[in-house]
């Protein structure tokens, strides 16, 4: 964490900006109270115990002992008071040194004090400066932490004391149920202003998606529509052209929208296809994903796509795996079905997996087609679609009838691990 508190532009904030130097960064700290809080207990406690042990010099049996401790407390305190103003400047080692110094003090009661006094309840030579280094713990490190420290206390004052006085317990649990409390709602600090941070950021990040998306919907998107538009009318070489703007348009939609933009796809059958990536951003293969956000770029003209009302979540590798199966199968209906046919992509979300079905109205797969071209070392089917998901322990399953188009059903499963099963291929004529 770090050891400043919000931080904002001071009077001088205005001449900075004009002579062009970037405002100060946005800090935040919900520890810092607590360190100076710390720091400030510390300080008082001092002086309160130099007083007792002032106020009660005549009463110890060994007053010198009482006074050399004293001073090199004092010393240490003199020494380190700026170790607990911040998260940085406090070390483990420091507090294991102020911890020993506690503890130290504790044990040393019984050397100055005299055994009477000692069972009759008389301070200990720190006094309540102990729990100084205790909640030090607990800033530092938690409940955990802690628990670790308020023990070692406590052990140290049944020692002095020699016996289970009612005083002595009380105090120790006192020590002990504060110093856990006060590491919890630490912690419960910490992770709170870690989902601050990550919805600030996410919130800057959508400011920012709008802004662009107003930027690129009134240049940028009518342009490629107008030349969608006006290539569809001339015809020709200028259809394609159309055609292919058209398809940058609805790319460009769906990044300015979700974030989401699939790779280009070559127009080579079996060619792998680039993996859709979350636009600035490379996500981890274990999170979820919506296999929709992914599949949605490749909607367009002569392609359906069809999906649930929710989201159809997989984990990030294999949804990927998933949706370049999709593009490799539609790469396929355009080299072996042509330009002209139609396209339709069905999203089904079943219990334990994902299912989408790629169907064509194109001509068909010859029996034994498939067979044949992986006996020739033609593996684009089978590196490109069936590899991506047995990758994943999903399969591909072809359905082909000669004149009445071909249907394609890609399943992964929603527990699905890198390296699984075979998956396998089945192709029904």
């Amino acid at each position: 964490m770090t050891d400043t508190g919000i931080r904002t532009a001071g009077r001088g904030g205005a001449s900075e900006q004009s002579r062009g130097k970037p405002p100060p960064k946005l800090r935040m700290s919900v520890e810092l109270p607590l360190w100076r809080a710390l720091t400030g207990y510390r300080i008082l406690t001092l002086i309160y115990t130099l007083c007792l042990v002032a106020a009660q010099y005549r009463k110890y049996e060994h007053p010198l002992g009482a006074v050399g401790y004293m001073g090199a407390l004092t010393v240490w305190m003199a020494l380190t008071w700026r170790r607990t103003t911040s998260a940085e400047r406090c070390t483990r080692h420091f507090l294991l040194a102020d911890l020993t110094f506690a503890v130290g003090g504790i044990l040393l009661t019984m050397l100055v004090e005299s055994h009477d006094r000692i069972m009759g309840g008389a301070a200990t030579l720190p006094s309540i400066w102990t729990a100084g280094a205790v909640l030090g713990f607990a800033i530092k490190g938690g409940w955990r932490w802690a628990m670790a420290a308020s023990s070692v206390v406590a052990v140290a004052n049944l020692v002095e004391r020699e016996e289970l006085a009612g005083n002595t317990i009380h105090n120790v649990v006192l020590v002990w149920v504060a110093s856990v409390a006060i590491g919890y709602v630490v912690e419960v600090a910490r992770a709170s202003e870690r989902t601050l941070a990550r919805a600030l950021q996410i919130e800057a990040a959508t400011r920012e998606r709008e802004r662009l998306a107003r930027d690129i919907h009134d240049s940028v998107l009518q342009v490629l529509a107008m030349v969608q538009r006006r290539g569809a009318a001339i015809g020709g070489e200028a259809a394609e052209l159309g055609r292919m703007a058209g398809e940058q348009e609805v790319a460009l939609r769906t990044l300015v929208s979700s974030g989401l933009v699939p790779a280009p796809r070559t127009e080579a059958a079996g060619t792998p296809v680039a993996v859709p990536v979350q636009a600035g951003a490379q996500a981890p293969s274990g999170a979820p994903c919506d296999v929709r956000a992914l599949l949605a770029p490749y909607a367009g003209r002569g392609v359906t796509f069809s999906e649930p009302g929710a989201p159809v979540e997989l984990p990030a590798g294999a949804a990927a795996s998933l949706a370049a199966a999709v593009g490799a199968a539609l790469d396929n209906v355009r080299v072996h079905a042509g330009d002209e046919a139609q396209a339709w992509i069905l999203v089904e979300d079943e219990a334990d997996a994902v299912i989408v079905t790629v169907r064509d109205d194109g001509p068909g797969i010859p029996e034994g087609r498939l067979a044949d071209a992986e006996r020739e070392g033609r593996l684009g089917v089978a590196l490109s679609i069936r590899g991506r998901l047995a990758e994943w322990g999903g399969s591909a399953d072809w359905i082909s009838v000669p004149g009445q188009g071909t249907e394609v059903e890609l399943t992964v499963p929603k527990d699905a691990a890198s390296e699984g099963d075979d998956g396998g291929w089945r192709t029904h004529e």
